[in-house]
């Protein structure tokens, strides 16, 4: 069964996102933030079977006991971080990717850390599925965070 038959079709997914921005407007002010969410397709960041749900405002299995986190909190993390679109940005726990395709939409660079290796690879064959190249994914190993991208970089959590 092909992507569109499980999920809807690319028209419903971008009605989908459209309306959760809209929801993500009660609570969030910054255009930046409302625009990369505009942008960036959770669906690609989900596995299959919950690809229907993805513009649910709440956290979804992703795998390895893992979720995606809720849109809404992501939101209001990112308004926080008031990025210029200047930073280089750490993203720890990068999970699905999905939080990382939000950021590169905001950042000059963003740098991901996954503990779970299968994680890891899962969110670079997303984001460059998507085609974001700002994005770099690497595996964690028992350091916190990536020492050979440690200069002058902004930490998302």
């Amino acid at each position: 069964m092909t992507q569109e038959g499980r999920s809807g079709s690319v028209e419903a997914m971008a009605d989908a996102r459209a309306r959760m921005v809209e929801g993500l407007r009660r609570e969030i002010r910054s255009e930046r933030v409302l625009r990369a969410f505009a942008e960036v397709p959770r669906e690609r960041f989900v596995p299959a079977e919950f690809q229907a749900y993805a513009y649910e405002d709440r956290p979804l299995a992703i795998g390895h006991g893992q979720t995606i986190s809720q849109p809404m909190m992501v939101a209001l993390m990112l308004q926080e971080m008031a990025l210029s679109g200047e930073e280089k940005v750490l993203d720890v726990g990068t999970g699905s990717g999905y939080q990382a395709a939000l950021l590169s939409r905001m950042a000059k660079q963003v740098v991901g850390v996954e503990l779970v290796p299968e994680l890891a690879e899962s969110a670079r064959s997303a984001l460059v599925g998507v085609g974001y190249s700002n994005v770099s994914v690497h595996a964690a190993g028992d350091e916190l965070g990536w020492l050979g991208e440690a200069a002058a970089t902004t930490m998302a959590l």
